[in-house]
């Protein structure tokens, strides 16, 4: 049985998360130059490269999320993606004064992201994804061939 509110918060949730990441890589994609070359800026190796990697975990994660596809897989990734991102981009401890207060709101809120992806990792997409389709989609499979 589908606790609704269950259903419902995890839904708004692994949308919400999803919205954060998929047009932040479609925009990354718009300007793949800029992204490549702030990429560099920070001295960071292979940029094209890198701003690839970005484009394709970004979106492709957040059409996950979106979807609730892969759900766990796609959140774990889009964590680990975002703690190297946090570290490398937001380093708050080794900016001017000027510049470090945002940059610590920003690598906070990042990290806060990263736990909503945990526990959606943890917890999985819920029962409106189609993780939960394919799952119920198994066990009638199952129990037809039992």
């Amino acid at each position: 049985m589908i606790k609704v509110n269950d259903a419902l918060y995890t839904l708004v949730g692994r949308v919400l998360l999803g919205v954060l990441f998929l047009p932040a890589g479609l925009m990354k994609l718009m300007g793949f130059a800029g992204t490549a070359g702030y990429i560099a800026s920070v001295g960071l190796p292979l940029p094209e490269v890198g701003a690839a990697l970005a484009i394709a975990i970004e979106i492709g994660g957040g059409a996950a999320l979106l979807a609730g596809y892969h759900a766990r897989l796609a959140a774990v990734v889009l964590a680990v993606f975002t703690v190297v991102a946090t570290v490398c981009f937001h380093n708050f401890w080794a900016m001017p004064a000027d510049q470090a207060f945002v940059q610590q709101l920003m690598f906070f809120k990042n990290i806060a992201v990263v736990g909503g992806l945990l526990v959606l990792a943890a917890h999985g997409a819920g029962a409106w994804s189609l993780d939960a389709k394919a799952h119920a989609d198994d066990a009638s499979h199952d129990q037809v061939h039992e």
